[in-house]
């Protein structure tokens, strides 16, 4: 099977060919992620690469990322030593993320830091105190924030209740919520003074999954309610063969524009947002998980799977054929002269079909938070193989 590109910028005659069959069951993926953050992970310096890329020369590192070191540390916290030494070539977890301790003080990032205190609190690292000072003094600051690293920062603090001496996690709930839209039941891509009316995947489903924690800790309904109306945006709004689409209109909850898609929504993002809505009193939406892995097991844009077995690897997402960020900008643009505009004709003229050839550590490090051991045995025995 001939698939298109792997990267329409860089190598644009590039090609992916048969990629052969697919992992079909979530311990096959969990089995993938342990292999590919291994590849990602250099020990010498306690720190994980920015992404695998692949190109003419084959399948190279790049870059350095603290954000996403802290995320696959997260997503490491609930595993055996052995998988962990598996991951980390030989280290435990507290060896990155001891080296996170010794820069967290320089750090001006408030998602950098906001993870790395949610991975030290998982990790129960003596330097949660540290971090948690770092987070307090960056998340308390009046200013507009992204809204997904306000929502990692509250559940980095409902983890540290004890240390949270002035109320900072309902401050940042109460920010969440503010900037929730009942009407359209989305969350804004920033808080505060933002005039944008699109907001992503991500906009929605860290503050599902923050919210839903501090439902429980805090015994607040509200946030519980938010949780469960942005859920029912991107679930009622669930593509035909399972796509999470990326791009939401603030005030309608319409879907401006819904590629690319990304793997990682499909078996990490996704699932991980709504297993913690319903662990925590929310509805169950067990069924959209579901339809989401079934996209990834065999997506009908490539007619294939972003899972290639020969690399041993999850590829980045499948993106339109087009000038970089074209179709976002267009039907943004005319979503905002009126939210009913579209742009007529593009699904043919820019097909979804290209294979973004990348994998970067927080990918895997979500899907392991996603999907610990015994949730997704679980899961394979009670749903099977995929399709």
């Amino acid at each position: 099977m001939n698939q298109p590109s792997l990267n329409p910028v860089a190598h644009p005659a590039h090609p992916i060919a048969d990629l052969g069959a697919p992992a079909r069951t979530v311990g096959e993926l969990r089995a993938m992620s342990f292999r590919g953050l291994a590849r990602m992970y250099l020990p010498e310096e306690r720190a994980f690469v920015f992404r695998l890329r692949c190109t003419d020369q084959g399948i190279v590192s790049e870059g350095r990322s603290r954000r996403y070191a802290a995320i696959a540390l997260i997503g490491l916290a609930t595993e055996t030593a052995e998988d962990c030494a598996v991951a980390l070539r030989g280290h435990t977890p507290h060896d990155p993320l001891n080296k996170l301790a010794e820069e967290v003080d320089g750090v001006t990032n408030l998602g950098d830091v906001a993870l790395a205190t949610w991975a030290a609190q998982a990790l129960k690292s003596p330097h949660q105190e540290k971090f948690w000072k770092r987070l307090h003094t960056l998340a308390s600051a009046d200013k507009p924030q992204p809204t997904v690293e306000v929502a990692w920062s509250l559940y980095a603090a409902c983890l540290l209740r004890h240390l949270d001496k002035d109320g900072l996690a309902p401050k940042l709930a109460a920010r969440l919520m503010q900037g929730f839209s009942q009407k359209a039941r989305v969350f804004p891509h920033v808080l505060g003074k933002s005039r944008a009316h699109v907001a992503c995947f991500a906009d929605m489903v860290y503050p599902i999954q923050s919210l839903s924690l501090y439902s429980q800790v805090y015994g607040d309904q509200a946030a519980l309610n938010a949780a469960s109306l942005g859920a029912a945006t991107i679930c009622e709004r669930q593509g035909p063969a399972g796509q999470w689409w990326w791009h939401y209109d603030v005030r309608t909850g319409g879907v401006v524009e819904g590629y690319p898609v990304y793997a990682i929504h499909q078996d990490a993002m996704g699932p991980m947002a709504l297993f913690a809505l319903a662990q925590h009193g929310g509805p169950d939406y067990s069924a959209a998980i579901r339809k989401g892995l079934d996209w990834l097991w065999h997506a009908p844009e490539i007619n294939g799977s972003l899972i290639d077995p020969r690399a041993d690897i999850i590829w980045r997402k499948v993106a339109r054929r087009e000038p970089k960020k074209l179709t976002r900008y267009l039907k943004a643009s005319a979503s905002y002269l009126h939210p009913s505009l579209g742009v007529p004709g593009i699904d043919w003229v820019l097909p979804p079909r290209i294979i973004d050839a990348e994998c970067r550590p927080y990918h895997l490090g979500w899907l392991l938070h996603a999907w610990p051991a015994a949730r997704a045995a679980k899961w394979d025995r009670m749903h099977g193989a995929g399709k």
